[in-house]
Order: structure tokens, then sequence, then C-alpha cells
């Protein structure tokens, strides 16, 4: 018996870890239920912490912990599934081709950054969405120092207010002035085509993200989007013209293209419908987790959102109960009525709220605290110990806040 697991991401390092507990649990050997993960790379990008500076720093190794609990690792990008067959194609190293079979197969590939079709963007524009991209803008914002000092050099448009571009933008002082020096006159602005900042995060925590980019001297563009992008900066759908030489777009995501390969149906996201046990119904043996997923939380009507807290949980819930239904064990429906925000703010602190309707626990430098311990404690894989990493891969368990 065989799972797959595609992508390493929190999802499916969760979903490995989680499927490897239940088969020690039951007393079973991995030849008896092999777990194969695939995956580019043996490697988390803590994709959460990618608007911070040295991103290629932002990595953790996944192969200890892997070999740890008897995980294998196949290296490639799956490229293809079929799911009559139940075989996974795989593009492997140096242009080579792999099969592999699986009897429970776990879509885990995360999601990717949405960028529309705008004259210019491809050219011009930066993202802090995956690690490459990440690297290019943190090279290119170095690169700045090495030009002559003008408005446009000076300035970094960012398109998208919600979550990640609220963190890019309020990051984005810091690091010019490291690189620019302390002095350098500096702008950044947020354009937003919601009439509001933060659109998703409620009116609770808004007044508090409004004063700390008044704070940091971040400017929003409201009710207008970004209508073209060239050398000299970026044209706005009101007619607006901002010179700048650095454009960051973070105007959403959507589901990786792979899920597109299942038989099933999706949302506007690109996420497959999945049932309470993660499982793609109408699908034989397939699962999906993660940013992959549409997936209920809880009874009320709320449902996981695109983000590391809600991957985490559900690639544990996912992965156990695909070993569940090989081992002839009861699954486990995953549920997940604890959430919570912790939203960064650079050197204003950070913003964290609690619950779906985000009432507003901690503000500031105590905020700043927690968020810090998040993101360079919380998300890390755990050690690469057998009996340990399997302890931290108990579904009831995994982000329960």
């Amino acid at each position: 018996m065989r799972i797959v697991i595609i992508g390493a991401g929190f999802a499916g390092m969760y979903a490995a870890l989680s499927a490897a507990r239940l088969r020690d649990i039951q007393g079973v050997s991995p030849e008896k239920l092999e777990i194969a993960l695939v995956a580019p790379e043996p490697t988390l990008v803590v994709r959460p912490r990618l608007y911070e500076p040295k991103p290629e720093t932002l990595t953790a190794p996944l192969q200890h912990v892997l070999k740890a609990i008897d995980v294998d690792y196949v290296q490639g990008s799956a490229e293809a599934i079929d799911a009559k067959s139940k075989v996974v194609e795989i593009a492997a190293t140096q242009g080579t081709r792999k099969k592999l079979s699986y009897d429970r197969l776990v879509v885990a590939t995360g999601s990717r950054l949405f960028r529309l079709n705008v004259p210019g963007l491809a050219e011009h524009g930066f993202s802090v969405d995956q690690l490459d991209d990440a690297i290019a803008l943190d090279r290119h914002l170095h690169q700045l120092s090495g030009r002559p000092a003008s408005k446009a050099r000076n300035t970094v448009v960012v398109a998208g207010g919600g979550f990640t571009g609220i963190e890019a933008a309020t990051e984005v002082p810091s690091r010019l002035r490291a690189i620019l020096g302390k002095d350098a006159p500096l702008r950044v602005i947020i354009v937003d085509r919601n009439e509001a900042i933060a659109p998703d995060m409620g009116a609770g925590p808004r007044p508090i993200i409004q004063e700390a980019l008044r704070k940091l001297g971040v400017e929003t563009r409201l009710g207008v989007g970004v209508a073209s992008l060239d050398k000299s900066g970026v044209t706005l759908s009101s007619g607006e013209h901002i010179a700048c030489e650095t454009v960051i777009w973070a105007a959403g995501i959507r589901a990786a293209p792979l899920t597109a390969q299942i038989p099933a149906e999706r949302d506007q996201f690109g996420r497959l419908l999945v049932d309470r046990d993660l499982r793609v119904p109408k699908v034989d043996g397939v699962f999906a987790t993660g940013d992959a997923a549409r997936a209920a939380c809880d009874d009320n009507g709320n449902y996981a959102l695109m983000s590391c807290q809600h991957a985490t949980r559900m690639g544990a819930f996912a992965g156990n109960n695909a070993a569940a239904e090989l081992l002839g064990v009861s699954t486990r429906p995953y549920h997940q009525k604890a959430y919570v925000t912790c939203l960064d703010l650079g050197e204003a602190g950070a913003v964290f709220t609690r619950g779906w309707e985000r009432t507003v626990e901690m503000v500031g430098d105590v905020a700043k605290k927690t968020k810090q311990e998040i993101n360079t404690v919380w998300i890390y894989p755990p050690k690469a110990e057998r009996a340990a990493a399997l302890a931290s891969a108990d579904p009831e368990r995994v982000t329960a806040l």
C-alpha cells in the first residue's frame, strides 16, 4: 500500500507526519504502508516570512525529519495526475520522468499569486509569493543604492491592501533605510480596489492598521487599481501616474494549477471541494488539503482560509485520514474552531486578533513579540527525532490555539 503526498509546504509536511504517526500507532511497518512525499526540494519554504529581508534564509530542511519517520522523499515536480489509474507522473532531475502509483493521494500543492493581465506587470512587477520571487525583490532593493537618487528610486508601490500587501508595505521602510540610508526620503503607497484598507480584517482592527500606516508614512490609494506598469512607474485606473522603480504585486492568490487535473468541483479560487474528512467526493482515493482544498472549519459556515494556520492542521487531518482508510481504522473529521490572526506592521508593531469576528487582543510591541514567536518557532518543522516528530502531528493538537 502506498500514500503519495504532493507538496512539501505546511500541509504536505503535516500530512506526512500525521500519516506516519498513525502507521506507527497501528504497528504497521513502512514496508507494508509506504508514504512518499513528492516535491522539487526536501525543503519547507517559510512562506509567511517572505516579506522580510534575507529571504534566502527563510527555509527549513525536511530530509532528516522525513528520514526519521520513514517517509520516502521523491525529488521532482508532479506534472500529471491520472485519477482513474491512480498514477502520478513526475518530472524528475535531468529531464527524466517517472510514474508513481498510489492507493491514496494527498494533494497539498498549495497556492500561487494571482496575476491579472495588467500591461507591464510581468516585466516590471515584483512579489513576495514564492522564494525566488522574494529573493528577486530583495536583490532589486539592494541594487537601488547604485542608482541615482530620485523620487522614483525612493518610491515603492504595493498593489493589494490585504494581509500580504500590508505586511510587505510596512516592512519596506526599514528595509529601504538599511539600504539607502536612514535619512533617505522614502515613499510607500498601497493601492487597492476596495474602499477600505484590509477589507478581510473587518472594522475592529482597521483603526490600528490605519494608525500604523500613518506612523510609518505609508500612503493609500483606495477604490482604484493598477492599470499599467512601465519603466517610469505605475498608472492607476483613476489616471494618476506614480513615478516609482519598485512595484510589489500582492493582489490575491489561487490554488496551484495541478488541482485542475482532479475531475472534481472547485471554488472560485481553484480549490477542490472536500468533505469533512478532506476527501474529494466521487474521486476514489484522493484527499486535498491546505490551500488546495475548500474545507469547512465548523458547522457555522466558516471555511479554512488560504493560510499557514489552516494548512498545518488540515494537513494533519488529511494525512491521518488517508492512512486510516488503508489501515481500516476510523477517520477523524477535520475541524478548526479556533482562529487567530497576527498581522505584522513593521516598526509599528503588530495587531493580534481572535475569532472570525477578529476581536483585537494585542497591539504594538506585545503583539509583535507574539508574531516573531509564530514566525520563528511555531511554524517551523519539528526536530528530526522520531518520537517527537510523530507526537507533533496529532491532528487534534496541531494548531490548537
